[in-house]
């Protein structure tokens, strides 16, 4: 079933066009990364999603009906800029927002309940927002989203705040979530968390799709063409023409190729200038993909 469907959106502040023309459609129990630079159109196409602005053109349609404000409280929502009402009780504050999601007072409770045990504040429940920590606010704020079970999650930098050993508890949760059939938008500028969690993409880059599929589909369209190398020794082997691209390390380098690049020739100039402890051709990485397609993008821009 498909939980969302986009057709064809298009948005406009005045004589700048924020989104132009998208369309994409996500299943349920998937995690979709809504991907793109600064000022892409991310944030502009997940507020048209809540119907917190309304397309100019174009469709939206959650769960089959067309008008999303009735569906919205199917979905649950974390924008990138934060905000709590700073004087509240945690425990008043999660159960204010179960009331704007029509979630029965009993269920309610008991799911503020099992939801601070699980993210380890239960000695928080009494406290006001304002004594919590940075990161403690953001884990009450992601609870906040869940606590009504979602059928559609919109995460806009979820990880923020949080230091490694939260940030992978939200990790499971997010997976124990999609196991579930929860659907989930993942949009973030980390694309390492992106690459390891997103099963599709969607690349928007001037308020355009520049790329949309199935992460493994758009690695192969992309070749292998990235190699790590770790050495012992001098890098003149990086000055060739047969590399596009590098980020070194010191005894670490990751190299992309250049369109036609020998492979064999860069491994060849390694072992006669260092002592090569290992060598891999890798697929290439997210963070590859969004860079080159955003700057392929750019260019066909400008010549256009």
């Amino acid at each position: 079933m498909k939980v969302l469907e986009v057709e064809n959106i298009n948005k406009s502040f005045g004589h700048f066009k924020a989104v132009d023309n998208i369309s994409f459609s996500i299943e349920e129990g998937v995690i979709f990364g809504l991907l793109g630079p600064n000022g892409a159109g991310k944030t502009t196409t997940i507020r048209m999603i809540m119907n917190i602005i309304i397309p100019d053109s174009g469709r939206i349609s959650l769960m089959g009906n067309s008008k999303t404000r009735s569906t919205t409280d199917f979905i649950g929502y974390l924008p990138e800029e934060r905000g709590m009402y700073r004087k509240m009780k945690v425990e008043n504050l999660l159960f204010f927002q179960t009331k704007l999601k029509s979630m029965p007072k009993k269920d309610a409770r008991k799911a503020i309940d099992l939801w601070v045990e699980r993210m380890e504040l239960s000695d928080w429940k009494k406290k006001k927002s304002e004594e919590l920590s940075k990161g403690m606010q953001q884990k009450i704020q992601f609870i906040s989203t869940v606590l009504h079970r979602p059928k559609l999650l919109i995460l806009d930098e979820p990880f923020g705040g949080l230091d490694p050993i939260n940030q992978n508890l939200i990790k499971d949760i997010l997976l124990e979530l999609k196991s579930q059939g929860t659907t989930i938008i993942f949009s973030t500028h980390i694309l390492e968390s992106a690459e390891k969690l997103c099963e599709e993409i969607f690349l928007i880059n001037r308020g355009k799709q520049v790329l949309n599929g199935r992460l493994s589909d758009i690695k192969k369209s992309f070749g292998r063409k990235n190699v790590r190398i770790e050495y012992e020794g001098s890098d003149a082997f990086l000055k060739s023409d047969q590399i596009k691209r590098y980020d070194n390390y010191g005894n670490t380098v990751e190299i992309t190729m250049a369109p036609g690049g020998d492979i064999q020739k860069v491994l060849k100039d390694a072992v006669d200038g260092a002592v090569i402890h290992k060598f891999e051709i890798m697929d290439p990485s997210l963070n590859d993909i969004f860079i080159d397609s955003v700057r392929s993008s750019e260019d066909e821009g400008a010549v256009s």
